[in-house]
Protein backbone atom coordinates (compact mmCIF):
# COMPACT_ATOMS: atom_id res chain seq x y z
CA UNK A 1 0.00 0.00 0.00
CA UNK A 2 1.35 3.42 -0.94
CA UNK A 3 1.85 5.73 2.02
CA UNK A 4 1.52 9.51 1.83
CA UNK A 5 4.94 11.21 1.98
CA UNK A 6 4.84 14.15 4.38
CA UNK A 7 6.31 17.41 3.11
CA UNK A 8 8.59 20.11 4.41
CA UNK A 9 6.98 21.94 7.32
CA UNK A 10 5.37 18.86 8.86
CA UNK A 11 6.59 18.71 12.50
CA UNK A 12 7.31 14.95 12.35
CA UNK A 13 10.27 15.71 10.06
CA UNK A 14 11.92 17.63 12.92
CA UNK A 15 11.39 15.02 15.64
CA UNK A 16 14.09 12.82 17.06
CA UNK A 17 12.62 9.40 16.40
CA UNK A 18 11.95 6.73 19.00
CA UNK A 19 13.91 3.47 18.83
CA UNK A 20 12.06 0.48 17.41
CA UNK A 21 11.46 -1.84 20.33
CA UNK A 22 9.06 -4.42 18.93
CA UNK A 23 9.25 -6.25 15.63
CA UNK A 24 5.97 -7.80 14.64
CA UNK A 25 3.74 -8.39 11.63
CA UNK A 26 2.51 -4.78 11.70
CA UNK A 27 6.07 -3.46 11.48
CA UNK A 28 6.92 -5.89 8.67
CA UNK A 29 3.82 -4.72 6.74
CA UNK A 30 4.87 -1.11 7.35
CA UNK A 31 8.34 -1.87 5.92
CA UNK A 32 6.77 -3.44 2.82
CA UNK A 33 4.59 -0.34 2.40
CA UNK A 34 7.63 1.94 2.82
CA UNK A 35 9.55 0.03 0.14
CA UNK A 36 6.58 0.22 -2.24
CA UNK A 37 6.22 3.95 -1.54
CA UNK A 38 9.94 4.62 -2.10
CA UNK A 39 9.94 2.77 -5.43
CA UNK A 40 6.74 4.50 -6.57
CA UNK A 41 8.24 7.91 -5.72
CA UNK A 42 11.45 6.99 -7.57
CA UNK A 43 13.56 7.55 -4.46
CA UNK A 44 16.70 5.80 -3.27
CA UNK A 45 15.76 6.04 0.40
CA UNK A 46 12.85 6.68 2.73
CA UNK A 47 12.79 7.13 6.50
CA UNK A 48 9.77 6.42 8.70
CA UNK A 49 9.22 10.09 9.66
CA UNK A 50 8.81 10.86 5.96
CA UNK A 51 5.59 8.85 6.07
CA UNK A 52 4.54 10.35 9.40
CA UNK A 53 5.87 7.74 11.85
CA UNK A 54 8.50 8.85 14.37
CA UNK A 55 10.45 5.60 14.73
CA UNK A 56 14.08 4.81 13.85
CA UNK A 57 13.46 2.83 10.69
CA UNK A 58 14.58 3.48 7.12
CA UNK A 59 14.84 1.75 3.76
CA UNK A 60 17.39 2.29 0.99
CA UNK A 61 17.76 0.81 -2.48
CA UNK A 62 20.57 1.97 -4.75
CA UNK A 63 20.72 -1.27 -6.75
CA UNK A 64 19.71 0.59 -9.93
CA UNK A 65 23.33 1.83 -10.07
CA UNK A 66 25.77 -0.95 -9.12
CA UNK A 67 28.69 1.40 -9.87
CA UNK A 68 27.53 3.99 -7.31
CA UNK A 69 30.09 2.82 -4.72
CA UNK A 70 33.81 2.20 -5.10
CA UNK A 71 33.79 -0.36 -2.29
CA UNK A 72 31.36 -2.16 -0.01
CA UNK A 73 32.19 -4.23 3.03
CA UNK A 74 29.49 -6.01 5.00
CA UNK A 75 30.53 -7.39 8.39
CA UNK A 76 34.17 -6.99 7.37
CA UNK A 77 33.93 -8.84 4.03
CA UNK A 78 33.78 -7.52 0.47
CA UNK A 79 30.20 -7.57 -0.82
CA UNK A 80 28.07 -6.56 -3.79
CA UNK A 81 25.14 -4.14 -3.61
CA UNK A 82 22.79 -6.88 -4.80
CA UNK A 83 23.66 -8.86 -1.64
CA UNK A 84 22.03 -6.29 0.66
CA UNK A 85 19.45 -4.38 -1.42
CA UNK A 86 16.88 -3.31 -0.57
CA UNK A 87 18.40 -2.35 2.75
CA UNK A 88 16.02 -2.15 5.72
CA UNK A 89 17.33 -1.10 9.12
CA UNK A 90 16.26 0.05 12.57
CA UNK A 91 18.00 1.94 15.37
CA UNK A 92 21.19 2.67 13.36
CA UNK A 93 24.51 4.15 14.43
CA UNK A 94 26.96 5.83 12.12
CA UNK A 95 30.69 6.58 12.11
CA UNK A 96 31.79 9.22 9.63
CA UNK A 97 35.04 9.34 7.71
CA UNK A 98 37.35 12.36 7.72
CA UNK A 99 37.45 13.17 3.99
CA UNK A 100 34.49 15.16 2.64
CA UNK A 101 32.91 15.46 -0.78
CA UNK A 102 30.16 17.60 -2.26
CA UNK A 103 27.33 16.06 -4.27
CA UNK A 104 23.78 16.97 -5.27
CA UNK A 105 21.00 15.84 -2.94
CA UNK A 106 17.26 16.02 -2.95
CA UNK A 107 14.55 14.66 -0.70
CA UNK A 108 11.13 13.11 -1.27
CA UNK A 109 9.84 15.38 1.53
CA UNK A 110 11.17 18.57 -0.06
CA UNK A 111 9.64 18.74 -3.53
CA UNK A 112 11.71 19.99 -6.43
CA UNK A 113 14.67 21.28 -4.44
CA UNK A 114 18.10 19.80 -5.08
CA UNK A 115 21.35 21.31 -3.91
CA UNK A 116 24.98 20.45 -3.31
CA UNK A 117 25.65 19.05 0.16
CA UNK A 118 29.10 18.49 1.67
CA UNK A 119 29.26 15.24 3.63
CA UNK A 120 31.87 12.69 4.68
CA UNK A 121 32.87 10.56 1.69
CA UNK A 122 32.99 7.30 3.67
CA UNK A 123 30.86 5.83 6.43
CA UNK A 124 30.72 2.85 8.73
CA UNK A 125 27.15 2.09 9.71
CA UNK A 126 25.86 -0.43 12.25
CA UNK A 127 22.41 -1.37 11.03
CA UNK A 128 20.25 -3.64 13.19
CA UNK A 129 18.00 -5.84 11.04
CA UNK A 130 14.42 -6.93 11.61
CA UNK A 131 15.60 -10.51 12.20
CA UNK A 132 17.75 -9.41 15.16
CA UNK A 133 21.08 -9.57 13.30
CA UNK A 134 23.39 -6.61 12.66
CA UNK A 135 24.92 -5.47 9.41
CA UNK A 136 28.08 -3.43 9.71
CA UNK A 137 28.48 -1.64 6.40
CA UNK A 138 31.56 0.26 5.30
CA UNK A 139 31.11 2.14 2.04
CA UNK A 140 31.22 5.37 0.08
CA UNK A 141 29.43 6.88 -2.91
CA UNK A 142 25.68 7.05 -3.23
CA UNK A 143 25.08 4.36 -0.58
CA UNK A 144 27.24 6.23 1.95
CA UNK A 145 25.40 9.46 1.18
CA UNK A 146 21.96 7.77 1.36
CA UNK A 147 22.82 6.26 4.75
CA UNK A 148 23.80 9.68 6.09
CA UNK A 149 20.69 11.32 4.61
CA UNK A 150 18.22 8.74 5.96
CA UNK A 151 19.87 8.52 9.39
CA UNK A 152 19.71 12.33 9.56
CA UNK A 153 15.93 12.03 9.07
CA UNK A 154 15.77 9.80 12.15
CA UNK A 155 17.38 12.65 14.13
CA UNK A 156 15.05 15.36 12.79
CA UNK A 157 17.72 16.75 10.44
CA UNK A 158 16.98 17.63 6.81
CA UNK A 159 19.50 17.90 3.98
CA UNK A 160 18.76 21.64 3.80
CA UNK A 161 20.22 21.95 7.32
CA UNK A 162 23.53 20.68 5.90
CA UNK A 163 23.80 23.34 3.17
CA UNK A 164 26.53 25.96 3.13
CA UNK A 165 25.55 29.50 4.13
CA UNK A 166 25.28 30.40 0.44
CA UNK A 167 23.16 27.31 -0.21
CA UNK A 168 20.79 28.15 2.64
CA UNK A 169 20.27 31.64 1.25
CA UNK A 170 19.77 30.19 -2.23
CA UNK A 171 16.95 27.82 -1.21
CA UNK A 172 15.34 30.02 1.47
CA UNK A 173 12.64 31.49 -0.78
CA UNK A 174 11.84 28.12 -2.38
CA UNK A 175 11.38 26.60 1.09
CA UNK A 176 9.08 29.48 2.05
CA UNK A 177 7.00 28.81 -1.09
CA UNK A 178 6.69 25.13 -0.10
CA UNK A 179 5.40 26.16 3.32
CA UNK A 180 2.88 28.62 1.81
CA UNK A 181 1.66 25.95 -0.61
CA UNK A 182 0.77 23.85 2.42
CA UNK A 183 -0.89 26.76 4.21
CA UNK A 184 1.87 27.02 6.83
Amino acid sequence: MLLPIVQYGNPVLRQKCRPVEKIDADLEKFVADMLETMVDAEGVGLAAPQVGVDIQLAVIDVSHDPECVSYLKVNGKDAELADIMPLVFINPSLELGEQKETEMEGCLSIDNIRYEVRRPAEVKATLPQLDGSNLIIETDGLLGRALQHEIDHLKGVLFTDRLSAVGKVSVKNRLKRLLRAQGL
